[in-house]
């Protein structure tokens, strides 16, 4: 493993400082004559980046992504911990789906690879799934999601809340209540009624937050929300924290930024669940995560091929790109503006999502003996996406054509260099 002294770089934002990376660990203050010198003035270094949400789709839809491709569009993000989510296929609800999962994230070497189990078999939402020997597996799943179906049954999720308690697991709940949405396309609301797209109302959202956030409460278990999406949550989130529930929540960057006007185009790139949401909305999410009411950054990163968003609105599937862009977004959205310090974001992007997910290694102080997981960011830069230079097999991206800040230069996987000179090492 190489040895890299890294010159000149502001952790956090503050003072350049220098430090060297070596063995798999931090080391403050200390010099190597053989180490790779990395010039990194006016670079921000981050501790690695933790995603709570994404979709690798392998095993069953390798024609969008795979745990490799999508690892190294993490990396490229400046990613070093993901949560894949588990609607594959097979569906990763037994221990056997998700050892897979994770040794192919460990065979891959750019990203380590956290599986989220399913809370329900095949998702269906009908009987718990085997949370306990996912539990136990080598992968040892902490997270469980039926995510892309809500856990709408009160019952199950009562059953499941209990259930992850008895080894620190939490569920994370894709918050949609169905017979409130069937059909819904977009964001209920004016612009939906004028294009004559079936709207996706708020209130679908907040009720199943509300039930949870309660269920939670009484079981006394921890609760997850998934990509949070309305200014009616971020309100009853901030209500369950100050009532002292175990609740936590994500915000996507697509919600940070994007809104349901962009759905006048009809293009599909833009379709996402939940859907894009008013101005407004988008406001209050970035209050939400400015005061801590909201207490992470998430991609929902969800790759699709060609032929899945090239259609018409009402066919095109649900998802867009997000690991290589998140870090731009939320410089635009929250650190320009002045919502966050870059002490923030690593808060809001590595220490919370790793404490919430329980992972060990990751979202850890850029400090002296600390595993060497880092990413080095140039905030001053600007560049236009281009969808084709994504490293991920898909390029539904909606920010293609976008100008965006900053970008990865470097990102250290355990010491060991994953990107380098804003390129795949």
């Amino acid at each position: 493993m190489n040895s890299y002294l890294i010159k000149g770089a502001r952790i956090l934002g503050g003072e350049p400082s220098d430090f060297l990376v070596r063995g798999g660990a931090i080391a403050m203050g200390e010099t190597d004559a053989n180490a790779e010198v990395i010039d990194a003035t006016g670079l921000i270094a981050l501790p690695g980046l933790v995603d709570l949400h994404t979709h690798l789709r392998e095993p069953g839809r390798e024609d969008a992504e795979t745990v490799l491709t999508g690892t190294q569009a993490a990396a490229m993000g400046g990613f070093t911990a993901v949560h894949a989510m588990a609607n594959t296929d097979p569906v990763a609800d037994t221990a056997g789906v998700v050892e897979q999962v994770w040794r192919l994230g460990r065979e891959g070497g750019y990203c380590d690879v956290y599986p989220v189990g399913a809370v329900t078999v095949r998702l269906a939402g009908q009987q718990l799934a085997e949370l306990g020997a996912m539990a136990d597996s080598a992968a040892r799943v902490r997270v469980f999601s039926d995510d892309g179906h809500c856990v709408s049954d009160a019952v199950l999720m009562r059953r499941a809340l209990e259930y992850v308690k008895a080894f620190d697991g939490v569920v994370a709940q894709h918050a949609q209540e169905p017979r409130l949405t069937e059909g819904a396309q977009m964001n209920e609301g004016e612009l939906s009624g004028r294009l004559g797209l079936a709207g996706w109302p708020a209130v679908a959202e907040e009720a199943v937050i509300a039930r949870d956030c309660l269920l939670a409460a009484h079981v006394g278990s921890r609760l997850h929300v998934c990509h949070v999406s309305t200014a009616g949550s971020v309100e009853l989130i901030r209500q369950a924290k100050a009532s002292g529930w175990n609740v936590t929540a994500e915000v996507t960057p697509h919600h940070l930024l994007l809104t349901d006007e962009l759905a006048a185009s009809y293009d599909p790139v833009f379709k996402v669940n939940p859907p894009l949401r008013t101005p407004a909305d988008t406001e209050a999410l970035r209050a939400g995560l400015a005061d801590g009411t909201i207490d992470a950054v998430a991609t929902d990163h969800a790759p699709h091929p060609f032929e899945d968003k090239d259609c018409e609105w009402a066919a095109a599937a649900f998802g867009m790109l997000g690991l290589e862009t998140a870090l731009s977004v939320v410089q635009q959205t929250m650190v320009d503006p002045g919502l966050l310090t870059w002490a923030d974001v690593a808060d809001r992007m590595s220490y919370a999502p790793a404490r919430i997910g329980r992972v060990a290694d990751h979202g850890r102080p850029l400090e002296d003996g600390a595993p060497a997981n880092v990413v080095l960011y140039d905030p001053s830069v600007r560049r236009v996406v281009e969808a084709g230079e994504s490293v991920s097999l898909s390029r539904n991206t909606p920010y293609a054509g976008m100008e965006l800040p900053g970008r990865v230069v470097a990102t250290f996987l355990h010491g060991r260099s994953t990107v380098l000179d804003g390129k795949l090492a």
